[in-house]
């Protein structure tokens, strides 16, 4: 709460030194390290807002969770405290359940899907549950379709390496599938993991391959396995409310910005997924890729869990995002 305060503060003072220099502030929360590839296109799209609307929207990011901590963007854009923010698609949990659909094990991965995410009938479908939570989705920056299984000591690969395992959970929606392989998940979000490993709070890491390396996993994990388990998104959502007093150009501004941002996204993250398990053997880690043998294990234990929970949190409502992937 103190650290609330404090940017409330520090925003009030902002707010009035920027008055006179831009016709509408638009601050901007989010989790991500400085380093981390999708963070370099926060900022990007944030320039590019500013450009594209001539300096009448003044951008500002804080980033690294300096403004609010990652459960609470959500609650802070839709009360009007900030007027946006970015969260890790699963992070909605069962808030909005929908929105673990690219989590499905082993199921959501392809890259030719993925390019059409924004603006696809599945995305729409989703902005549309958002806005009934009270935020306005604005953009979809694809950040992974390769996971890595950090360990110490040991490689996770098979099933049964994942028995008795503390490992880091996202919610409890995707830990089913953890916990389907005998896996003891812990839900926390990314910033907290290396703490988390440093002072084995937890045995094992969940991330994204590229943040494997941005969040300097080797210095506590000296194992790493490279799989295609989930596709995972940093969507960027406004303040509805503060997005209708904005003109048309203005829209339109973040609109164009939004769609550029998502395409550069999607060739960051491809580039950075290809180079992170390099750069992890760089490190020290012993870097393992699932085979499609291991995958097809994987996926028969993993995938029966999350599709019974996912269909109950939705109300099998979730099955036609599902139908409507398999369509693009």
């Amino acid at each position: 709460m103190k650290k609330l305060a404090l940017f409330s503060a520090i925003a009030a003072i902002t707010l009035g030194a920027q008055a006179a220099m831009a016709e509408t502030v638009m601050r901007v929360s989010h989790q991500l390290p400085p380093k981390h590839h999708i963070a370099k296109k926060i900022d990007a799209w944030a320039a590019d807002i500013e450009k594209r609307s001539g300096g009448l929207i003044d951008v500002q990011v804080f980033g690294a969770n300096q403004a609010f901590g990652a459960k609470e963007n959500y609650p802070a854009v839709a009360k009007g405290d900030i007027e946006a923010a970015f969260s890790v698609n699963f992070q909605w949990g069962k808030t909005v359940p929908e929105m673990n659909v690219t989590l499905k094990p082993y199921s959501v991965t392809d890259i030719d899907v993925l390019r059409k995410w924004p603006g696809s009938e599945p995305a729409n479908y989703l902005d549309a549950l958002l806005l009934k939570k009270g935020v306005r989705n604005v953009v979809w920056l694809f950040t992974t379709n390769m996971s890595a299984y950090t360990s110490q000591g040991a490689p996770l690969i098979k099933p049964e390496d994942f028995k008795g395992v503390k490992i880091r959970g996202l919610n409890p929606l995707v830990d089913a599938g953890l916990s389907a392989l005998g896996a003891a998940p812990s839900a926390m979000s990314g910033s907290k993991v290396y703490n988390a490993l440093q002072t084995g709070v937890i045995d094992a890491g969940l991330t994204d391959i590229a943040a494997a390396y941005s969040r300097k996993y080797y210095e506590v994990q000296d194992h790493v396995t490279v799989s295609p388990l989930f596709s995972v998104f940093f969507h960027g959502y406004v303040n509805p409310k503060w997005y209708d007093g904005l003109t048309g150009d203005q829209k339109k501004a973040i609109a164009d910005a939004s769609i550029q941002a998502a395409k550069d996204a999607l060739d960051a993250t491809e580039e950075a997924a290809a180079a992170a398990p390099d750069q992890l053997r760089e490190k020290g880690m012993k870097v393992h890729i699932h085979t499609a043998a291991e995958i097809a294990a994987m996926k028969a234990i993993m995938d029966p869990a999350f599709t019974k929970v996912f269909d109950e949190a939705t109300k099998g409502e979730g099955q036609k995002l599902l139908d409507m992937i398999a369509k693009m």
